[in-house]
This record gives structure tokens, sequence and C-alpha cells, in this order.
């Protein structure tokens, strides 16, 4: 894990924790510096070296000085003051997501609870619908939090893995015993959560291969060391797996690591079909054990017969069979995308100016950002009313004034209400460029409730797109109940989209529902949902989503170009 997520795992913890002890400031604080640290775009060791810590949005005083003892010893003495201040057992029943601090604390202290483990078999045995103020709904909620917290606790998110994964390839490609490098398993299908990570090298001579990469920074633990692979700990948890293969059989073995479990399965049964043996060594013909294809993924395939499959795409999700047909979809590309429908600003609760925005953008080679800063009713984001909206886009128009090839779109990220309605008028919202739709509140409300509210802010005229249409936070938060066929339906009527959200926790739609509205022709929307000018960089995340849904550059709208776009969104 990166120092920016280490330091961002301490400051969220430290945030926690002060929402446990109920203090709402505090918590507030630490949780925002976390959130900008995790977001940022220099490496926060090269920033504490440069005394400038404090010069982060959000990091004060006293937040720079935990930060500081972290990078310097490892430690938090701030951090650990904290966790000896509560009770010993209620720190680990936080690790809950879903279940607030105040039914934590009822629970640790009238059920006697002091673990995971025993909160489990109290829930099991009836007795937390017993409590005051709780029930056999209540009781279920609990059950399924300690699920979820069981299945999440090997695997980190996309977004956090794929800087780690860059780094230890531009590292192992600077080994002079290494022809190639790669790296396989779920990250390289880019699946949204990451286990253990495999590397694969080309190389003639593994055994110096192997010397090096158990040699990298960062390397905490090694586990195993062979003469071709090694096993190693980076940071805090992550396990990181080196295998060095012969160049002939480099393509064999990437196929093979890369997965899925299902897809490899399936090729191989048709490799038998068809007379020969596939194993990560290679692809050979049965009947006189000769190899024919293994140095390249692609020969694999062509010589079966298939189109080459996408590793977004090896899920047995009817690639294969797609494949045999030649009718595998020509994917959206990452370098397809011309812009960035969904940004915040300092405006709300964003840390970065407009002027900012542009210029980062452009660094990016995008060619339009929508700003869509939240609207009046969510106030803890500082949302925008009508009369703050008018100023910022007339700031808007001005700033375009002196842009050349590139524009900012006149948005907003309007806040569903519970009846479906929205926190601005309709008179406000025809003069914008480029409106989403999003519910923030009443997750709860049960599946119709949810699906109405949805259909609601589609039949309005100037909506754009519907924002993270799902509300899921991966591993903290399960979607909303929401029927998306009626929603996908009801878009489709409306020539309204749907979003992929591109923050690394939301990754919402996923890549099966954008399968779902493909399949009921309703375009697709990417936004970054970005705070911070680092967070521009999760764009080709949403892309991933896409590709992973089976989506063309004609389902995306980030690809047009921005007249395109603005005839799109007039309807």
């Amino acid at each position: 894990m990166s120092a920016n997520a280490e330091v961002a795992r301490i400051l969220y913890e430290i945030g926690e924790l002060y929402a446990i002890k109920g203090e709402s400031f505090p918590s507030r604080a630490y949780l925002i510096a976390a959130q900008r640290i995790e977001s940022l775009q220099d490496d926060i060791r090269s920033v504490y070296e440069k005394g400038e810590l404090q010069v982060i949005p959000g990091v004060g005083k006293s937040i720079a000085a935990a930060i500081e003892e972290f990078l310097e010893s490892g430690g938090c003495s701030h951090l650990q003051k904290l966790r000896e201040s509560l009770p010993s057992g209620a720190q680990e029943l936080m690790a809950l997501e879903g279940i607030g601090p105040k039914t934590i604390m009822k629970l640790f202290y009238e059920l006697k609870v002091t673990s995971i483990d025993q909160l489990e078999k109290a829930a099991r045995s009836g007795k937390v619908r017993k409590l005051k103020g709780f029930g056999p709904i209540s009781e279920k909620n609990v059950l399924q939090a300690i699920e979820d917290y069981r299945g999440f606790q090997k695997r980190f998110l996309l977004g956090q893995i794929l800087p780690v994964l860059r780094e230890i390839e531009e590292y192992m490609s600077s080994c002079g015993a290494v022809l190639r490098v790669d790296f396989g398993g779920s990250a390289r299908r880019m699946k949204e959560t990451v286990g253990d990570l495999d590397i694969l090298v080309a190389s003639e001579k593994g055994e110096e291969a192997v010397e090096y990469f158990i040699s990298m920074p960062r390397v905490t633990r090694v586990i195993s060391k062979g003469s071709t692979r090694s096993t190693i700990i980076v940071g805090s948890n992550l396990q990181v797996d080196l295998r060095a293969v012969p160049p002939e059989s480099f393509g064999a073995a990437l196929q093979y690591f890369t997965g899925s479990k299902e897809h490899n399965i399936k090729l191989r049964t048709l490799a038998v079909k068809l007379g020969y043996k596939l194993n990560e060594y290679g692809l050979f013909r049965r009947k006189d054990d000769k190899k024919v294809a293994g140095e390249t993924e692609e020969t694999i395939y062509q010589t079966l017969g298939l189109e080459y499959v996408e590793p977004e795409l090896r899920e047995d999700r009817g690639e294969i069979e797609a494949a045999m047909k030649g009718s595998l979809p020509n994917l959206v590309k990452y370098g397809d995308v011309r812009g960035d429908l969904h940004v915040h600003s300092s405006w709300s609760d964003g840390n970065i100016e407009l002027d900012e925005i542009a210029e980062g953008a452009q660094q990016l080679g995008l060619e339009y950002i929508a700003i869509c800063d939240h609207s009046r009713s969510l106030g803890i984001a500082r949302g925008l009313d009508e009369k703050r909206l008018r100023k910022q886009m007339k700031a808007i128009e001005k700033l375009n004034r002196n842009l050349e090839g590139f524009m900012l779109l006149k948005g907003i990220e309007v806040n569903i209400m519970a009846d479906g309605g929205f926190d601005l008028s309709n008179d406000i919202l025809k003069d914008l460029d480029f409106v989403v739709a999003s519910i923030h509140s009443g997750f709860k409300s049960g599946m119709k409730k949810m699906t109405d509210r949805l259909i609601s802010a589609i039949h309005n005229e100037y909506v754009s797109t519907i924002g993270h249409p799902t509300g899921r936070l991966i591993q903290r938060r399960q979607p909303y109940p929401v029927d998306l066929k009626k929603v996908f339906g009801a878009a489709a009527d409306q020539r309204v989209m749907m979003e992929i959200n591109a923050l690394p926790n939301r990754l919402d739609l996923n890549d099966v529902n954008c399968k779902g509205a493909m399949e009921h022709d309703v375009s697709i929307s990417i936004g970054t949902d970005a705070h911070a000018l680092g967070q521009l960089r999760y764009l080709p995340l949403g892309v991933s989503v896409a590709r992973r849904g089976w989506l063309q550059t004609k389902d995306v709208a980030n690809t047009l170009r921005i007249r395109e776009l603005f005839r799109k969104v007039s309807r």
C-alpha cells in the first residue's frame, strides 16, 4: 500500500474513533484530511520533506503533527491514546460498516460483547432483537454487516492497488534480467477489489529476477524465495507474488494467471475438444505434445479459433461463445474518453478552484469537464442555492472566454429529495449544460420508494444523468434496494443517462448493471466525482467498469466531442 494510503488509513481511524466518542468536529476534520491525502497527486513523503504538509487543504497543525510522527516512526501516539481511551473491544466492533457509533456502543454495553465473533453469536441466538429500539430487521442488519466485514478483510480497492502495481512494474522493468513484465489476476481484469497481486516477468535468469524483486523498496517481509518465484509483503499486509517464466511461455503464463478461474476452465475444455492441452507453459498438441503457442496470449486464442478476449471480459459471461462467433464487442478504449462529467469544486465541498480544474484537466488531455457541485439541501457539503449557482455560472463563463480547445460545463449535482423532486427549480436547471441527479439520503426507504424517486427524477426534462445510481460504497455500504430494470426502462424512454461514478469506493454503476443499461439502450456517462485535483486521474477506473460491462465507444457519452455532447443532452 502506498504511503498516501497508509497515512489516510491512520487519519480515517482517528476520525472514526472521535465519532465513537461523540466528538463530531475533530471527527469530520480528520476524515476530510484523510480524503484529501488519499487523493493527493504527490507522494506524501515528498510533501513532508518539503515542509509543506499544512499546505494540503484540511491539514492543520495537529493533523500535520500526526502525519509527521507516522512518517518518521511508523506509529502515531495520538491514535494510540484514542484507542486506549475506548473500552476494550469497542474498536473492533466499529469496523462493522453501516452500523453507527451509538448503536455499536449500545450493543457493547448492553450485550457485553467485546468482539465481532461474540456479537455474531449474540445475534444468531436472538439477543439483539430483544434490546430496546431493536428488532428482527436490526438483528438481520447486524449479521449482514458481519458477513460483509469478513468478506472485505483480504481485499483492496482497485484504485488503491493500481499505483502500487505501476510502481512494481517500473521497478522490475529496470532489472537487467527481465525482458517483459506484466501483472495478472483480478487486477489485470480490473475488478473493483483485488486480493493478492501476481507479477509475471519473462526472464532467462529467474534467480536474478527474484533477488531483484525481494530487494524492492517498501518490502516489509519476504515470505518465500525460490529460483523462479517469490512472495513478499508490501506495506502492512499486501501480498505480492512474483513468477519468472521463460520468454517463450510468457503469454501462456499471463493468460493462466490472469484468470478468471471460470474463464480458464472453459478455455481449457475447448482446447481439449480441439485436440490441445493448455496450461501455464503453453498450448500443446495432444497427439505429439508439440508446443504450438505460448509466447503471446493472442496466439493462444487465435490457435483455438477465437477472437482475442480482452482481460476485462474474462469472467465466463458469454465472452468465449462470442469469441467463437467473432461477435465480441469493440470495447471502449481508455484513450477514447474526451471529458469528465462530474467534478466538484471549492464552491461546495471540493478543494479545487475552477481554474485549477481546467488546467489539471488539460494536462490530462481532456477537452471538457462538467462542474457539478452539490445543491443546497446538502448543507454539510456547502451545497449551492440558486443565487450562488448563478454566480458560479458567470464565473465559469468568464473563465471559458480565456480557454482554447477546452470548456468547463455549467452543471450541478442536484439532490433527489424523498418525494422525487429537487431542491432547485427548473428555472435554473434549464440554464445549465449538464445536470447530475443523485440520491444522498433515505437509503432504507424500500425498493418501491427508491425506484419511484429515481424514475421521478428521470422524468424531469433537464436531467442529463443519474449519479451513482445504486448508492453503494464498496466494502462499506451495500446498494440501496432499487428495481434497475424499471429505472433503465424509464431512462431509455426519457433519453436520460446512467453514471459510472469512478471514485474507487463507488464504481457505481457496476459492470453487470452497465451491461444491463446498455441492453436497455441507455447511454452511460462517466464522472470521477472528484473533490481534489488528483482524483481527476480516476477517470480510467470508470472506463474499466465500462469495458467489463461490454460497452463500446457509442455507449459512453464521454467519448463525444463537445458539440455532439450538447446535442445528446438536449431533450
